[in-house]
């Protein structure tokens, strides 16, 4: 498992506004695509979801996505996490955004205010954007 013990506590309601940013991530081009929510599911299965209630955990995530006008509501409990558990959950951000060759300008915008929301160092941040990118050119 990816949370630690005292991380783990409050998992479900972190699994939910992390499901809720990558739903956001996914949708803000306007083209939510069957890819980008097969990675959405490995990526919540990675953090420690329960496999038989990913498609509740799911649904939770697309209702708190829409009824939310901020993305201030997903980052706050995920900037409490450790830098690790950050750093997949941005790689994951990358590849939804990357999962069709491009980014534009709304989702280059919205990794910009993540970075700082989620106290992630630009260049960090640039080089795990540079790593997804080379990985879906191979």
């Amino acid at each position: 498992m990816f949370f630690n013990k005292k991380e783990k506590d409050n998992t479900n309601f972190d699994l939910v506004k992390i499901g809720a940013l990558l739903i956001h991530a996914a949708k803000i081009d306007e083209n939510y695509s069957i890819e980008e929510e097969n990675i959405i599911k490995q990526t919540l299965l990675s953090l420690g979801a329960d496999k038989d209630k990913l498609d509740a955990l799911i649904e939770k995530a697309k209702n708190c996505e829409e009824n939310s006008n901020q993305i201030l509501d997903f980052t706050r409990e995920i900037k409490n996490l450790k830098e690790i558990s950050k750093i997949k959950i941005i790689k994951s951000l990358w590849k939804i955004i990357y999962s069709n060759n491009d980014a534009d300008i709304y989702e280059t915008n919205l990794m910009r205010r993540l970075a700082g929301l989620l106290y992630i160092d630009s260049k960090i941040m640039g080089d795990i954007k540079e790593e997804i990118k080379k990985e879906n050119l191979k």
